[in-house]
């Protein structure tokens, strides 16, 4: 399996912190040197290693946000 390369260009938020010191982030990654996109997952204190996450374009994370302002209102 091909190494795979990421760059975090942003780092937007910490969501969580484990006992272990990993951490659940939202940033913005770019992939084997494409484009950034909004990621979500946890995240070594060195940030060399990493759980499963979720990535989202620019367009999936404008329909998260607005869901998730949706339920804030019911």
């Amino acid at each position: 399996m091909p190494d795979i390369k990421y760059t975090i260009t942003q780092h937007l938020a910490t969501l969580s912190t484990s006992p272990k010191g990993w951490t659940k982030e939202l940033n913005l990654v770019s992939w084997n040197d494409k484009e950034p996109k909004y990621d979500i997952r946890d995240w070594s204190p060195d940030h060399e290693k990493m759980g499963k996450g979720v990535t989202l374009s620019e367009e999936e994370m404008m329909a998260l946000k607005a869901a998730l302002g949706d339920l804030s209102q019911s």
